[in-house]
């Protein structure tokens, strides 16, 4: 599908309620340069500027699924620990409902310390990862305290989620207790699985996601292509009794098998396959987190596959682009379908909130943004050279447009001429304009306060009343500037609305 397609699909999607089930884990990071190798031994010597903790695993997952505005409840073990403490700590503070995690004092709360370096102060690179983990698999009498649980709950979620990260407590067990409960009460089970050549522990799941490597492990056939994703899928449907398998394929996107049985009675399989755009990645950790947590999300709130898995490819290609593990919200998926829609005039139009992110994802990137605006009634040579110059003062030009009650309210009954709609098409269709919001206000001062230009621009004709200009005041306060454009003498809409009459 493209982006067109899915951004109504996404602006559609509710607040499901999910619980996800699996393995716990904190991430530390240690943040430096890496400046030379040491004296003392051949290993690189890192400066440390700056550490964090974040979430991982199935933790991660509810982190996603928090950012993707879901209703999460996590079900999983730490130990007693100051890092299970903190787990349980940063759950909380990201609105997750944290009342199933389990404490087990056999165990240390899974802990992966990761040491990033940056060569000459460039892009950073992990350069050493230390993990803190039990494997060993639950005891019986906490897997059965688990299960208990679990069954009890089970009603009141929309979807279940399972997070395997092969540390003891998604144990064949559990799952089984846990998929066949959730069968019974008619809640679907996603699974990101293991690496491994025995997935009978997902045996009935709902869906799969595994990687390509993980499908070759599980399936025993070689991935290379599409068409073995295909084969595989299939093999992994028949084999564990799945409804549908997600294979994850990097760079060539995602390929869906999902079974079904046709008129005669015959299993058949369906297929389809997703690709996705090229990325700049920087760190893989954590996409298979976002898409189990897209895919999940929109599986429980009653959006097809063939609508949620382009919609997942999106997620996990933002994720991607971060180094380390780092929310997606729904509004930088919804930008992202903007920015890379099929060239069309009417597609610039966004909202005055999608325009604050954008600008906000510009200047994080080192570029300039430039707002001015307009009423733009009949469009002609003086308003084309002026949003040139306009768009030559920065990098991103976000055209602020009067709606059609504010045209009226500033220029009387007669105007506009043309309705916003034809305005803003025609205006979108200029190389030079890069998004249009649509504002009902005589003038423009929220949106300049809340896009926060580094340049805002206005007509020559101001330049003996620059007192008038509305966000001039407020936009060279914070170390912004006016830019007055050149004008083309002899022409205006009121000119030519007069030799029209005429």
């Amino acid at each position: 599908m493209i982006s067109q397609d899915l951004l109504p699909i996404l602006d559609s999607l509710g607040h499901p309620r999910v619980l996800v089930l699996g393995d716990l884990i904190l991430d530390r990071y240690t943040w430096g340069n890496a400046e030379r190798v040491s004296q003392e031994a051949p290993v690189i010597l890192l400066r440390a500027d700056h550490r964090e903790v974040r979430l991982g695993g199935a933790a991660n997952v509810c982190q996603m699924l928090r950012g993707l505005e879901a209703e999460v409840t996590c079900a999983g073990v730490v130990g007693v620990d100051a890092d299970g403490a903190e787990v349980r700590q940063i759950l909380r503070e990201a609105g997750v409902d944290e009342s199933a995690v389990l404490f087990d004092k056999h165990r240390p709360t899974t802990v992966k310390e990761r040491f990033i370096g940056r060569a000459a102060n460039r892009h950073p690179h992990q350069i050493l990862r230390v993990d803190t983990e039990e494997r060993m698999p639950l005891s019986p009498e906490l897997t059965h305290q688990f299960a208990e649980e679990i069954k009890e709950r089970l009603g009141d979620f929309d979807i279940v989620l399972i997070s395997d990260y092969d540390k003891g407590v998604c144990t064949p067990e559990l799952l089984q207790t846990v998929i066949r409960a959730a069968s019974e009460q008619s809640v679907p089970v996603a699974v990101d699985p293991i690496r491994g050549s025995d997935y009978s522990r997902y045996r009935g799941a709902t869906l799969m996601t595994p990687n390509r490597y993980e499908t070759e492990l599980a399936t025993g056939l070689a991935v290379n292509s599409v068409d073995d994703a295909f084969t595989a899928g299939e093999e992994l449907c028949r084999r564990y009794d799945l409804q549908h398998a997600i294979v994850t394929l990097d760079k060539d996107g995602m390929v869906l098998t999902s079974q079904g049985i046709d008129d005669t009675g015959e299993q058949n399989f369906q297929h389809a396959h997703f690709p996705t755009r090229p990325r700049s990645v920087y760190d893989i950790t954590g996409a298979g987190d976002i898409v189990l947590a897209m895919i999940g999300l929109c599986v429980a709130d009653g959006i097809s596959l063939p609508h949620a898995v382009p919609l997942a490819n999106v997620a996990g290609g933002l994720e991607v682009e971060h180094v380390g593990v780092a929310p997606v919200p729904r509004q930088d998926i919804r930008l992202d379908l903007l920015r890379n829609l099929p060239d069309g005039s009417v597609r610039k139009v966004i909202t005055a909130e999608d325009a604050v992110r954008i600008a906000e994802t510009a200047r994080e990137k080192g570029n300039r943004v430039v707002f001015t605006n307009g009423c733009f009634d009949i469009l002609h040579v003086g308003h084309v050279t002026y949003l040139e110059e306009a768009k030559a003062q920065g990098d991103l030009l976000i055209l602020g447009l009067n709606s059609d009650a504010s045209v009226s309210g500033l220029k009387g009954p007669t105007r506009p001429v043309r309705k916003q709609a034809e305005r803003a098409a025609v205006l979108a269709a200029l190389s030079y304009v890069d998004y249009i919001v649509i504002f009902d206000e005589p003038t423009p001062i929220a949106l300049i306060e809340s896009i926060r230009p580094e340049v805002l621009v206005k007509g020559g004709d101001y330049r003996n009343k620059q007192h008038q200009i509305t966000g001039k005041e407020f936009v060279e306060n914070y170390g912004g500037r006016l830019h007055l454009a050149g004008l083309v003498e002899g022409v205006s809409t009121t000119a030519i609305l007069k030799s029209v009459a005429a």
